[in-house]
């Protein structure tokens, strides 16, 4: 990467940073699509410049993208709010968390081995605790420490963190944990949870300057408007005018329902966005009310 980000490489170009893999890259990479971010990554770089808009994407762990962006030249950032955190106040309080992108959702647990001794997070104070979150494991097992006298010991790993009960190295972890399926597998449950955790769009609280100030709410709204489409489908159908309110009810639209009068005297067009999940059921609830000719459209794209 040194040799593509030197400053004129990128001079005058937006910088965005992707985390460069792990469990948010391949859902980054779906979201610039539909954002029309095209660019071409050239294998084992981590810079590409996109080529419709004057942006140029890094691809940096995403650890330590809260960093580049409170600190560097970085305009924005996509990482875990778990990330954000554990920065620290210091660089979290030089962030603005500009969007919640609805995936990479997890939480930041304590485990501890399912059939040992430990129930409870105050029967892990003053042992060895295994993490890659050191600093919002020392914060929080410090608050616990300080109610019992205690000092827990914070042993700080890079990886393999639901390993350390197994092997001796520690009698409880803090780990991320999305379906469980992992820890559950290693023997461990959880006892305390320290925060909950999504991806995030995240910028500069101070923008830097010299920069196009229109293409980050720009790029926003397009993002704004894939995370929308993804969500989100259009419900169409006939009502009759005395059923209108009810099926208003079912079907209330993110902000309101299109209504359109019809040739058919007492009837009305209606036209909603609904919950993609709760489509089946909206259905159902829709043709209680007396709707006909009930459509559910794909949306590729929208703004919201």
């Amino acid at each position: 990467m040194s040799q593509l980000l030197r400053p004129e490489s990128v001079e005058g170009r937006l910088l965005f940073a992707i985390p460069k893999k792990g469990r948010l890259y391949e859902m980054c990479l779906q979201l610039l699509s539909g954002a029309d971010i095209q660019f071409k990554r050239a294998h084992r770089l981590d810079v590409a410049l996109v080529k419709n808009l004057p942006i140029a994407l890094v691809f940096l762990p995403a650890a330590d993208i809260p960093r580049f962006v409170a600190n560097g030249n970085v305009d924005l950032g996509i990482t875990g709010q778990d990330m954000v955190a554990e920065a620290g106040p210091e660089i979290s309080s030089r962030i603005t968390e500009e969007l919640p992108l609805g995936f990479g959702r997890c939480q930041l647990q304590v485990q501890v081995p399912e059939h040992g001794e430990i129930q409870d997070v105050e029967q892990l104070s003053g042992k060895k605790v295994a993490t890659s979150f050191d600093h919002l494991a020392a914060k929080y097992f410090g608050d616990i420490d300080a109610k019992t006298g205690l000092k827990t010991s914070i042993e700080t790993l890079n990886g393999s963190v639901e390993t350390a009960c197994a092997l001796g190295l520690a009698a409880g972890i803090v780990d991320l944990v999305e379906s469980g399926e992992t820890m559950r597998a290693c023997g461990l449950k959880p006892i305390a949870t320290l925060l909950t955790s999504e991806a995030v769009l995240i910028r500069p609280t101070t923008p830097h300057p010299n920069k196009d100030e229109k293409l980050i709410p720009l790029i926003t709204s397009r993002i704004r408007g894939v995370i929308a489409a993804g969500r989100y489908v259009l419900c169409q159908y006939n009502v009759s005018r005395e059923a209108l309110s009810k099926a208003l009810e079912i079907t209330p639209g993110r902000r309101a329902a299109t209504i359109t009068a019809i040739e058919e005297q007492g009837w009305c067009a209606v036209s909603s966005m609904v919950e993609r999940a709760t489509v089946a059921n909206t259905m159902d609830r829709l043709e209680a009310v007396g709707a006909t000719d009930i459509l559910i459209l794909g949306i590729d794209n929208c703004r919201v």
